[in-house]
């Protein structure tokens, strides 16, 4: 073993689930941000964990209105997975810069995402503060699959030129 830092350490984590976490504004505008840390916490209730730096402005939305829709996002749209990781909801239109399609949710304000493999209505039902982020617990309220087999978007970490790498499993 050798040692080295905690950041060069993390590198080796992947591949990782990428996710979309879909949250709204008080004016009824719905945002988008990309996500890597996530996982699934409990079975009974169902419930699914977020992390959120902090500065975020996906952070203050989910904060004040607590509930978001997380996504599993296919490869079929990781240009827009892109997207929405590299520019703020506070400037910009995601849905409407990317084109992906919201749809109705059944039990929380934020719209699913047509394009996703996966989409989980979440209400927040616990926030803990981590140094810079926060991470959300999400009460899983309802769950939808897509009805065309898509395969799953992963993060490969980054290419040579430091440019994400993504594959479908």
């Amino acid at each position: 073993m050798r040692e080295v830092t905690a950041d060069e350490a993390w590198l080796r984590k992947y591949p990782e689930r990428t996710v979309l976490a879909v949250s709204i504004d008080g004016a009824g505008r719905p945002n988008i941000i990309t996500l890597g840390w996530n996982m699934p916490t409990s079975h009974n209730p169902s419930m699914a964990v977020i992390s959120i730096g902090v500065t975020r402005y996906s952070h203050r939305l989910i904060h004040e209105g607590g509930e978001f829709v997380l996504v599993f996002p296919s490869i079929e749209i990781e240009e827009e997975v892109l997207y929405c990781g590299s520019h703020s909801g506070r400037e910009v239109d995601k849905f409407k810069e990317t084109g992906l399609t919201p749809l109705p949710s059944k039990y929380v304000t934020p719209p699913l995402i047509k394009e996703g493999v996966v989409n989980l209505e979440c209400k927040v039902v616990g926030e803990l503060r981590t140094g810079d982020h926060t991470i959300f617990a999400g009460e899983i309220l309802t769950a939808y699959i897509s009805k065309e087999h898509k395969k799953a978007l992963f993060n490969m970490g980054r290419d040579e030129q430091g440019r994400r790498k993504f594959r479908g499993f």
